[in-house]
């Protein structure tokens, strides 16, 4: 293996290098798929998208990525919860189009079949219709709920990443939650253990 540190790893991303993206795959590798268990542990049990499945993924997803940028760990792990989130959604979208007979996917069905259950395609499928309105409206805003929902990173690793204070990502999270209950109304409510609570 190379001697490269991670940070050399990091450093590279920006050229496009498929090997850095492999090379910090393996290195955090432990974080990745905390990450990707933490997306899954609410899935119900049997489906065929497993946490290492879905790590999987966001490897491809970003070995085809061009000139990735992530300036430390917390922001190569941001840029894979991002990447979590497309693969979520896209079989979430995948599923529900099958499912009306739709013939255009652009995930293998034999991952979308048993993946999610029908209220849980409607759920994600809010949740991130209602991130990309918010991306319009409060960008800054978003932004946090992405990393600290989808990539599980915690307020002061948000707050480091995106260059700002704590207090300023507890105040942009607590009005991010307002704004996504408000939108989505009971169906974020109801859920006891939501994440957004």
């Amino acid at each position: 293996m190379n001697g490269k540190s991670e940070t050399g790893w990091l450093d590279e991303l920006g050229t496009g290098s498929a090997e850095a993206v492999d090379r910090l795959v393996r290195l955090l590798q432990t974080e990745l798929r905390e990450m990707a268990h933490g997306r899954m542990r609410n899935e119900r049990v049997g489906h065929t998208l497993s946490t290492t499945g879905l790590v999987n993924e966001v490897y491809l997803r970003l070995c085809k990525a061009r000139q990735l940028r992530a300036d430390d760990r917390t922001g190569f792990l941001a840029a894979a919860g991002n990447t979590m989130r497309r693969i979520l959604v896209d079989h979430a979208r995948a599923k529900k189009s099958h499912k009306r007979g739709g013939e255009s996917t652009r995930v293998p069905l034999d991952l979308v079949e048993p993946f999610l259950a029908d209220e849980e395609v409607e759920n994600l499928l809010l949740l991130d219709a209602a991130l990309e309105k918010m991306e319009r409206i409060n960008p800054e805003g978003a932004l946090i709920v992405e990393h600290r929902f989808f990539a599980g990173l915690t307020q002061e690793e948000t707050a480091s990443l995106l260059g700002v204070s704590l207090k300023t990502v507890q105040r942009r999270w607590i009005a991010a939650r307002a704004w996504l209950r408000r939108e989505l109304g009971a169906a974020v409510e109801s859920e006891s253990d939501s994440p957004l609570t």
